[in-house]
Parts: C-alpha cells; structure tokens; sequence
C-alpha cells in the first residue's frame, strides 16, 4: 500500500495542478507569512475524486484570506487511518478531515439513516435528501458533538467484489468474509443477506485480500480501482447497496476561533471543492467500472430479481435505524428517496 502514500513534493504538486484546472487563477501559492496554518487529513489516494478537490480547497482558502490563512492538506493516510483522523479533529490536532460518515456513526448514531440499504437509486436523489431537511438535522447533530459540517462529497454507491465466484443470487453472498465500514448498519444488512461481515481499516484490506484473511470487500468503483483491489478480486458486481457520502468536518473550537470573515472564507472554499468533487466523481464513476473491467475483473450485473431478494433480505434494517436516528428522520429520508 506504501504505492498510495507519494512524497510530499508529487502530493503537492498534483493538489495544485488539479486545483488549476478546476478553477483557473486559483493556483498560486500563498503569500509568505501566513498567519494560520490548517492542517487538514484524509485517508483517500491522492488520486481519489476527494483528494483532487481538497487541493482546490487548499488554493481558495489561500488565495481568499490574503495570506491569513496557510493550508497543509495530507491525503493517502500520510496522518493515520480513517478512525485516526476523525479523533485527530475531535482533539484538535488538526482542523479538518475528509471522511466517509461511517466513520463518525459511532458518535453520531443519526447518521444510520444514510445507511438504510437500498435507499437511493441515483445520485441525484441521495443529494436531494443531503441537501434537504436530511442533511440540516445531520449537520446540527454532527455540531452537537464538537463538529462543523462543511458540506458532503460523492463517495458513492457501493458495490460488491469477490474472490470467490459470481455473485448473482443470495446464495452466492452465504458465508462470505467481506470487509465493511465500521457501521452497525453496514454490518447488519449484510449479516441480513447471509454474508459473514467484519471491520476493517482500509489501509490493511489489500493485504486482507491477498492472504485469504477476506474472500470480498465493497466500495465504489472508482475507490476499487484507486485502491489496485482488482489485483486480489476476481468477480464485481453492481449491487449498489448503499449511496456513501464524504462528510467535510472541521474542529468546532478551531473554527469558532477564526474570525468570522475567514469563517466564510473557509465555508466558501468548501463549497466548491464539494461542487467541483460531485461534478468529477459523477464522471469517474462508469469510467472506473470500465478500467476494472480492462483490467481483468468479471462484470456481473445485477438482475431485477436478485435485486429484489436483497432488498426483501434486508428490509428489517429499517427498525434497528428508527432506534437509532429517530422515526422523524427516517422518516424523512425515506419521503425523499421516493421522490
């Protein structure tokens, strides 16, 4: 995995450049003597979707705090694993982490209601829910705990590899060891569907694989791909189980501690490092089910009837989330994933 951790000359050279391109004359550096340094961590490759808009992040802040404000963003795990870093926001250590919400469902249990399976069956209808009454009562929750919500990434559906054979049916999940998020939601449902599932650290899945340790993970496909987890899985499937987001959560002590323009500078700059990472990650998406597929993975597509059975398998899951997040959420987030 030492292959997903660059030097820090190629990491900042690939945040500056792809912040360029994103949006031009934001690429210059930031002027000597910075006031501020914010530290910011994420577990995500360099190359990841995430990462490329942080460096975006990194250049506007920079830029539109005059030199008040330096950035360091450190992708590719460089600070610690994923759990890692959302302790180092809740101490203080560092200002801001990029992260999958299941990462912070232990200390925020609301946050289950993105994990009801099958809840979203596009992009666009999981953003309508995040960026509704969904996310409001989310963000508040999240604030409640010492957090500052910047706004929410594409992670994307999730879908299931294996090394084992095709699955096609929930007879072919029975038994498999798979890897999943640190979520009792993500646990449950695939417990529901037969499947015998565990933590994990991303950083040591590839590994996992390799020596037998775990038959199948899940993952969107462009984080299957940046991750080279074609190289230990033979079989992909489709079964976009779940719509995952990349939640942006700043140190609250940290952020209250600006003064409020650089506040709204720093707001700002994440909103359009969130537009610009959607906006990417929605064309990525094909794209590396398509390069995975070149490299040598067998495509399964999910049929309508297999569908079905694992939306039938998992349907209890509902009940345990209402414990949860509450009946008013849920609730609501089921009302905007019909819509």
């Amino acid at each position: 995995m030492n292959r997903e951790v660059p030097n820090r000359q190629r990491r900042a050279t690939i945040g500056w450049a792809a912040a360029a391109t994103v949006c031009l004359g934001l690429g210059a550096a930031a002027p000597a003597g910075a006031q501020d340094t914010l530290r910011i961590v994420g577990n995500f490759p360099t190359n990841h979707s995430s990462s490329v808009a942080m460096g975006l992040f990194e250049s506007q802040v920079e830029k539109a705090s005059n030199g008040q404000l330096k950035v360091d963003v450190f992708p590719a795990m460089q600070l610690g694993g994923a759990q890692e870093n959302v302790d180092q926001v809740r101490s203080g250590s560092v200002f801001l982490t990029w992260i999958s919400t299941a990462y912070l469902s232990r200390t925020v249990p609301e946050l289950a209601v993105l994990s009801i399976p099958f809840l979203n069956g596009s992009r666009e209808q999981a953003f309508r829910m995040i960026d509704g009454k969904v996310g409001d009562a989310l963000s508040a929750k999240l604030a409640a705990k010492g957090f500052v919500p910047l706004g929410y990434m594409e992670l994307g559906a999730r879908q299931l590899t294996n090394n084992v054979r095709p699955v096609k049916s929930l007879a072919d999940l029975k038994g498999l060891k798979i890897r999943l998020q640190p979520d009792e939601t993500h646990l449950a449902t695939f417990r529901a569907l037969g499947a015998n599932p565990t933590t994990m650290d991303i950083k040591e899945v590839y590994s996992a694989l390799q020596q037998g340790v775990l038959d199948a993970e899940e993952n969107p496909y462009a984080v299957i791909r940046d991750r080279n987890f074609d190289q230990v899985q033979k079989y992909i499937s489709d079964t976009g189980h779940f719509f995952d987001f990349i939640v942006l959560v700043a140190n609250k002590r940290k952020f209250d501690a600006l003064k409020p323009e650089l506040q709204k500078v720093v707001r700002e700059a994440a909103a359009q490092a969130v537009a610009a990472q959607r906006k990417q990650a929605a064309q990525e998406d094909l794209a590396a089910l398509e390069d995975l597929r070149k490299r040598g993975m067998q495509f399964d597509p999910v049929s309508p009837a297999f569908r079905a059975e694992m939306r039938k398998a998992s349907a209890g899951i509902v009940d345990s989330v209402r414990k949860k997040a509450g009946n008013e959420l849920v609730d609501a987030a089921l009302a905007g994933a019909a819509n």
